[in-house]
């Protein structure tokens, strides 16, 4: 069970410090379970107060850890495995990384190569648990698996995929949701030019985004299927959408997706 798991998060940047937050707002779990590490902690106080370890020192935080997460940027991950190298407990302490473009095979050249690891690619929104999050292993059993699994159902919602797609899961997941962000902030800003307040064009903007996900989520409809019931004939709606056809709305957001998606290939 999640809550008897003691958790380190190596380098807590915006995706840890988020991952903390999620799992800090499930019932039960036990705040000095998990164990938070950064350069500089002062900015770790908030998670001081509450209970949570912190600690600079990347080799003692792992000791006694069930779970290991990397929370670093990929350019870093072989020093830092290196560095906790010696308190790794082997087949018995998971690994899982959250850098883009690291593979499973590149983790254990600097570890146990029989060591239980895993990749994952959660979003921000684990900070209030709603984030999409895709794993995929190696060296791991169905209990290991399930365990990491329940990690990261408590911040949202998990997939397995294969390791070959961890990176167009990257650009759909975790770039996507600034993609969304985006769309959000440019109605917004033309909820102002209509008329609006910032703060009323927020809240309708806020509330719209959320009611059309969770209409395909609940109905599991295609969204052409929900666009067909408020498009009617001549209408203000079909008109919208049409310039934004015209002036590349749906093109330029399929050329963004590749474009991040190029930038982590090469």
């Amino acid at each position: 069970m999640i809550s008897s798991t003691k958790i380190t998060i190596i380098g807590c940047g915006n995706l840890g410090t988020s991952i903390a937050r999620g799992l800090l707002s499930i019932p039960g779990f036990p705040a000095n379970n998990l164990t938070l590490t950064k350069r500089n902690t002062s900015s770790l106080k908030e998670f001081e107060n509450q209970g949570v370890n912190t600690l600079s020192d990347n080799l003692e935080a792992v000791k006694g850890s069930h779970i290991v997460i990397l929370g670093v940027k990929p350019y870093n991950i072989p020093s830092i495995l290196q560095e906790i190298k010696p308190g790794l407990d082997g087949e018995n302490q998971m690994i899982v990384s959250l850098a883009t473009g690291v593979t499973l095979d590149e983790i254990l050249e600097n570890i146990n190569p029989t060591s239980p690891t895993f990749r994952a690619m959660p979003n921000i929104a684990a900070d209030i648990q709603e984030s999409i999050t895709c794993i995929c292993s190696k060296n791991t059993n169905s209990p290991q698996e399930q365990l990491v699994k329940d990690l990261f159902d408590s911040i949202g919602q998990t997939i397995t995929i294969d390791e070959s797609l961890m990176e167009a899961a990257t650009v759909l997941g975790a770039c996507g949701i600034a993609y969304v962000l985006r769309f959000m902030r440019a109605m917004i800003q033309g909820g102002i030019q209509i008329g609006f307040d910032a703060k009323t064009a927020s809240q309708i903007v806020n509330q719209t985004v959320k009611g059309a996900a969770q209409l395909m989520i609940q109905k599991n409809m295609h969204p052409e299927e929900a666009i067909d019931k408020v498009t009617t004939p001549k209408g203000c709606t079909i008109v919208g959408l049409n310039e934004m056809e015209h002036q590349g709305f749906s093109s330029a957001m399929v050329r963004g997706v590749l474009a991040s998606y190029e930038k982590i290939e090469k």
